[in-house]
């Protein structure tokens, strides 16, 4: 809708203006990601749940899940005794990953549609949190909220791995990758049969974005030790680490 890039750039992050823009994007989402990417989309969520162990019979949480693209990774993983928690606020994705969680055998899968800022989500429940591509829709001050959050949720000695599409640092990829992301990612939302206004904002939040640098350095400040890591020359980046375990001192 023509609307959308008209809006102010404060309400573009507005949870009720993010849950209508993935409602509405739910249907022709996961093969413009999979066509405008070049296939990386998939490439980068296996590496993303690839930077951290995931063992059988864990708990693994799956933030801002979309239609739930990491679970049969999550789910090899874990095995039989394994369970996967995801959380997603937009109705339409969440119905699509309904879908995604019927295919998957031996695995307990629990789908929470609510708010990943707002949520009721018991503290230390978590052995890994996972999120792909849900970053870049935050502002600056939700996303120190989503760090305290993933603290909260993991318990310690718990594992974390989050990952972004970002704006690579070498000037000879920047400028062609952001072209092609703000004009060109468009096009073949257009051609999909998507809005291409709504996959135009993908290029205004990920210049605003620009990679995990500052959300590591939220992580940080939230207890979590982690480090930032950058795949095919910073166009992807990932904020991966863990929850310092609790060290029991013995007195004699």
């Amino acid at each position: 809708m023509a609307s959308r890039m008209s809006t102010s750039p404060e309400d573009l992050y507005r949870p009720e203006f993010v849950r209508g823009l993935f409602n509405e994007m739910s249907r022709t989402y996961g093969v413009v990601n999979l066509i405008a990417s070049f296939g990386f989309c998939v490439l980068w969520r296996r590496q993303c749940t690839r930077q951290v162990e995931i063992l059988p019979g864990e708990v693994v949480f799956d933030l801002m899940s979309g239609m739930g693209e990491l679970w049969p990774a999550v789910a090899a993983r874990v095995g039989h005794g394994g369970r996967l928690c995801a959380v997603d606020f937009s109705p339409a994705m969440c119905a699509r990953s309904r879908s995604t969680a019927e295919r998957l055998t031996g695995i307990d899968v629990e789908l929470r549609e609510e708010d990943i800022l707002h949520n009721s989500i018991p503290d230390g429940i978590a052995d890994v949190v996972l999120s792909t591509f849900g970053l870049k829709t935050f502002t600056r001050e939700q996303r120190a909220r989503l760090a305290r959050e993933v603290a909260r949720v993991v318990r310690p000695g718990g594992r974390l791995s989050l990952l972004e599409i970002s704006v690579p640092p070498p000037l000879l990829l920047r400028w062609p990758y952001m072209v092609y992301i703000k004009y060109f990612v468009p096009l073949i939302g257009r051609l999909l049969l998507g809005n291409p206004d709504n996959y135009r904002l993908l290029g205004v939040y990920t210049s605003r974005f620009r990679d995990c640098s500052e959300f590591a350095a939220q992580c940080t400040d939230a207890g979590l030790r982690v480090q930032m890591r950058r795949f095919f020359f910073g166009c992807a980046t990932a904020v991966v680490g863990e929850k310092p375990p609790i060290v029991v001192t013995r007195f004699r």
